[in-house]
């Protein structure tokens, strides 16, 4: 018995399906980081919050994504702050995780429940892999932990041993969960011609978003000379999309000719590698995105609606989908039937999840859009640009934004942390927990008919 053939447990009495515990589980985390900041200790002397910007600001932080309503360097106390770091890494580690966490810290055996619940929120396949959440836990806390010992080497100077510390735990936590939260009001804007610092984010960012069950591979690769067909998609549809979205940028932005005035040019190169691997999920940015050409927007809102690797702390469709429908497109083009990948068939099922996912998550995108086109006021130039590109900020958890956040109104705000909630839950979490989705074995099937397609 498995997680897949069995997704309901028994709590008072009453069913509920796995992935209706964990929305609901997501879901009291927000409302626990809602209420933590809404006390008085949370916010600064002489500002007030609000429960919408704390709503959203809970919302925003659990499902990593770094969308604000208020600025997170001068309205929130450190006490504000901690809360928020707090929700980042239960989101971004996932809650599940922090459960067994805490078996394990009172020594208590992991029940049955906890096991298949934390098996469905990471998207494993059987319960033999549940040894990656033991993975999970010491992994992120060893690289957040040298991660934040290295940016204390350049914030130290700056700003002293206490708030360099804080500032050093705190963007290590942003940059592993890919959250794309900072201290300082403009994201790393004050750090675009710092190659040390530019380059301690980029590696926690990749780190975080290249998926848990990836490390285990990568880490096990010594012993058993063996990368799964996860792994290896993975990593090769990554690869390919970090390249082609490098040389884009390079392309399109001339090498972000319009900084030239600030930094020399191999920095600009340095702060380009940044700008391809931030757009797929962390948010933290060395420029103002305003600054990039219209082909340069299009190029990130792609990226974001991309995201990270399944199992990591990315939000998005995922690599993995991305990957596996375009081997499945150029199978077809090329009259194959079956689509292969590194010596191995992708199952029928997996096609097919990877398409609805792909489908459903564009039509949640498209309604979006529609919906603050309609509702919100917008700027008169390149509207639909902008909300476009908040509607994909919000998707994928990315967190990068042209400015209007803070300018929608209520029912705007619920949209994006919907869009907010969706892109790190997963669409077909939540669709299940909505629809309360129970297959039924049928004991008949209907004869097959061709349609004209294209």
């Amino acid at each position: 018995m498995n997680g897949r053939t069995k997704n309901v447990i028994e709590i008072n009495k009453r069913k509920y399906s796995f992935p209706k515990i964990l929305t609901l589980g997501f879901l009291l985390v927000i409302a626990s980081g809602t209420l933590l900041l809404l006390l008085p200790c949370a916010t600064v002397s002489g500002a007030q919050t609000s429960f919408m910007t704390a709503f959203f600001t809970s919302t925003s932080a659990t499902c990593v994504t770094g969308l604000t309503l208020v600025s997170t360097a001068t309205h929130w106390t450190v006490f504000g702050q901690a809360v928020i770091a707090l929700l980042m890494e239960v989101g971004g580690l996932g809650f599940m995780t922090f459960a067994v966490m805490m078996s394990l810290m009172i020594r208590r055996r992991v029940r049955m429940s906890t096991r298949l619940l934390t098996q469905e929120a990471l998207n494993l396949d059987h319960l033999s892999q549940l040894s990656v959440v033991y993975l999970i836990i010491k992994l992120s806390l060893l690289i957040q932990l040298v991660g934040s010992i290295f940016l204390f080497f350049d914030f130290y100077p700056r700003y002293g041993i206490g708030r360099g510390l804080w500032f050093s735990v705190f963007h290590a936590i942003s940059a592993f969960c890919n959250a794309g939260f900072d201290l300082f009001g403009n994201s790393m804007e004050n750090y675009l011609n710092d190659p040390y610092m530019i380059c301690v984010l980029a590696v926690l960012i990749v780190a975080g978003s290249m998926g848990f069950l990836v490390w285990k591979d990568l880490l096990n690769f010594r012993k058993y000379h063996h990368l799964s067909l996860h792994t290896q998609l993975a990593l090769r549809t990554g690869a390919v999309i970090f390249l082609i979205s490098f040389l884009v940028y390079l392309l399109t932005e001339r090498n972000l000719a319009q900084l030239s005035s600030q930094i020399s040019g191999p920095q600009r190169l340095l702060n380009t590698v940044f700008m391809a691997i931030t757009p797929r999920t962390a948010g933290l940015i060395t420029f103002p995105y305003t600054k990039l050409s219209a082909a340069g927007i299009s190029v990130t809102i792609i990226l974001m609606f991309i995201g990270g690797t399944p199992g990591s702390t990315a939000g998005g469709v995922k690599t993995t989908t991305i990957g596996l429908l375009a081997t499945q497109s150029i199978a077809t083009l090329r009259g194959q039937r079956d689509t292969n990948f590194a010596h191995r068939r992708f199952t029928q099922e997996n096609i097919n999840r990877a398409l609805t996912l792909f489908f459903v998550a564009l039509f949640i995108v498209l309604l979006a859009i529609l919906l603050l086109v309609l509702t919100q006021h917008l700027p008169a130039h390149d509207s639909l640009a902008y909300v476009t590109f908040e509607v994909l900020a919000a998707f994928g958890t990315t967190g990068i934004s042209l400015g209007i956040t803070q300018s929608l109104n209520l029912f705007g705000q619920l949209v994006i942390m919907v869009l907010m909630f969706i892109g790190r839950v997963g669409i077909y979490t939540v669709m299940f927990s909505i629809f309360n989705s129970q297959p039924k074995v049928k004991s008949y099937r209907y004869p097959e008919e061709s349609v004209l397609i294209g």
